[in-house]
């Protein structure tokens, strides 16, 4: 047998896939990781690839307290409490986003202003309305989704709805030389959109059998609206920034429900 060298004390081979993913479910949620050391801007970037899996992670939560929550209350205050769920399993970081982003949008200002109000820590009356009015769509959307399919909506709501993040951090500029988003968007590379996107198809494909053709249709949908979405906000912010990545999240998570529910009344024979 030929001799190797021991290796020196303390040193250990970093598992850089595992480490990307928890760095993943580190950014996206509030679940604590054990997570040790400072992650270059690489492996954050490579850490994209895994935002589909930290959303089907999410949407397995909402899956198991459905079916829980279910064995004693009503459908409207379960969904009630699935939405106030996925909120603090995120920290409301996405909900941070959105009310800043809404703030940042409201009048006439120049892109200058729109970042000094997207900055200030107190949220306005156009953020709030924003976060009300977005929350309400998702509760709404989540009480038209039949019984029968809704494990499955809610594995893949918050799946595609991160996807949409990946997207929008690849394909569209980054609105300022600095901030947390610019190592996201400097190290995601068509690999790292390549494989969150087949990741994505994979679980609708796998949840194929419960949804039919739906979960390519809210795939499609959500990519749609995000597109116009990461187009309006690179016109009024000069490019995206964290904020927005959070806004498009919430936002595809409504309009993955609303395709559903579309589905269920003008299409039922594709779901």
């Amino acid at each position: 047998m030929k001799w190797r060298p021991s290796p020196k004390p303390g040193f250990r081979k970093e598992n850089k896939p595992i480490k990307s993913f928890l760095a993943a479910v580190q950014f996206l949620t509030s679940i604590p990781v054990p997570l040790k050391g400072e992650l270059s801007p690489e492996q954050l970037g490579r850490s994209t690839t895994y935002f589909p899996l930290v959303g089907l992670g999410i949407g397995g939560i909402l899956a198991g307290l459905n079916w829980v929550f279910n064995l004693a209350l009503p459908a409207s205050v379960t969904n009630a409490l699935l939405i106030t769920t996925i909120v603090i399993l995120t920290g409301a970081m996405h909900l941070d986003g959105l009310s800043d982003t809404c703030d940042g949008m409201a009048g006439h200002k120049t892109v200058e202003e729109r970042w000094q109000v997207m900055h200030d820590s107190r949220v306005g009356a156009f953020g709030v309305v924003g976060i009300i009015l977005v929350l309400l769509i998702q509760y709404a959307a989540l009480n038209g989704v039949p019984a029968d399919k809704m494990t499955a909506v809610l594995l893949f709501m918050p799946t595609v709805s991160r996807w949409a993040m990946v997207y929008a951090i690849y394909a569209f500029p980054y609105a300022r030389k600095e901030g947390l988003g610019t190592a996201y968007k400097t190290a995601t590379r068509w690999p790292q959109f390549i494989i969150a996107a087949i990741i994505t198809l994979t679980i609708a494909g796998a949840l194929y059998s419960l949804l039919n053709v739906t979960g390519f249709i809210m795939f499609g949908g959500v990519l749609i609206i995000t597109i116009g979405l990461a187009f309006y906000f690179k016109y009024k912010f000069a490019g995206l920034t964290g904020d927005t990545y959070g806004a498009i999240n919430e936002v595809a998570q409504a309009i993955a429900l609303i395709v559903v529910v579309i589905i269920c009344k003008t299409g039922p024979g594709l779901i």
